[in-house]
């Protein structure tokens, strides 16, 4: 008797995978400013690339004014277009905020910035959980909280979009990560609640899950991570930056909340989707603000 819904519960999950979320929406990025942080290389100078490619004007920042200068440099090359650049760390708060007004209006914010540094807990020095928890968690705090009062103020009323880089490691724990997993399942839970938060505002939040991805960095966490996290990870393969960002992107001007960028990505999405307790949370939060309106 159980086995008719035992089969059908997957397919439920997929169905509300797709349904339980904000309305679906075109965000343009052309002609339109996208910053994104961690910009000046990996996936955020790939994203960079894309999205001036696509006619947005974009800004970059990161905590190295040399690296910002390269980057800068080969995308003039590549689409013969000019970015701003603005050196800071996002642990900084202040220096965040001094360059997110410096840069001036945001239509689409991409938080990218990450370090990892993978070893078992019982080895890793207190110092480096808290560095990554810092620039992972708390520096998307610091970002999204300097650009938000500008970006509910903006005069152009149209669709806009945070989007934050996950992990995989951010879907389910992965043996050698775990500070870096649980600094990177700390943004679901605040992708989540902001989204409820800013959904009125038309601002629609976006959370990206990559797999292990070439990237410098990770060329260079290749070389010290356990050897039990390389055969783990491995198991969903690699992505390149350039199709990372593809996915990335076309998951923003899509407006959807879940970005996965791999076959792996999609099934952890819907395994892991806390679906059943949102089913219609965002028709009340709609309403109240519809009641709040008429006072």
């Amino acid at each position: 008797m159980l086995l008719f819904p035992v089969i059908l519960f997957p397919f439920l999950l997929l169905l509300l995978y797709f349904i339980v979320r904000p309305r679906p929406v075109n965000i343009p990025i052309k002609n339109r400013h996208v910053f994104i942080t961690g910009g000046s290389s990996g996936i955020g100078l790939a994203l960079a690339h894309q999205a001036a490619s696509q006619g947005a004007r974009v800004s970059l920042l990161a905590r190295s004014l040399s690296k910002l200068e390269e980057a800068k440099q080969s995308i003039r090359l590549s689409s013969g277009v000019d970015v701003s650049i603005f050196a800071a760390d996002v642990r900084d708060h202040d220096a965040v905020q001094k360059a997110i007004n410096d840069a001036g209006p945001i239509d689409v914010l991409v938080v990218n910035q990450g370090v990892f540094v993978p070893q078992e807990l019982e080895k890793q020095g207190l110092d480096e959980v808290k560095f990554m928890i810092d620039v992972n968690l708390m520096g998307s705090f610091n970002v999204i909280k300097a650009v938000l009062p500008l970006m509910k103020e903006r005069k152009d009323r149209g669709p806009t979009s945070i989007a934050l880089m996950s992990s995989q490691a951010g879907q389910v724990g992965v043996y050698g990560y775990t500070a870096y997993s649980a600094s990177k399942f700390g943004l679901r839970g605040l992708a989540e609640a902001l989204q409820q938060e800013v959904i009125a505002d038309n601002i629609h939040v976006s959370l990206i899950f990559p797999p292990d991805t070439d990237t410098p960095g990770f060329e260079q966490e290749s070389k010290v991570r356990p050897e039990l996290t390389t055969i783990l990870a491995g198991s969903s393969g690699s992505m390149k930056a350039d199709e990372v960002a593809k996915k990335a992107l076309d998951g923003i001007k899509s407006g959807s909340f879940i970005v996965p960028c791999n076959f792996e990505g999609q099934m952890l999405a819907i395994a892991t989707a806390a679906l059943f307790f949102q089913w219609n949370w965002y028709g009340s939060i709609e309403q109240w603000h519809a009641k709040k309106k008429e006072k």
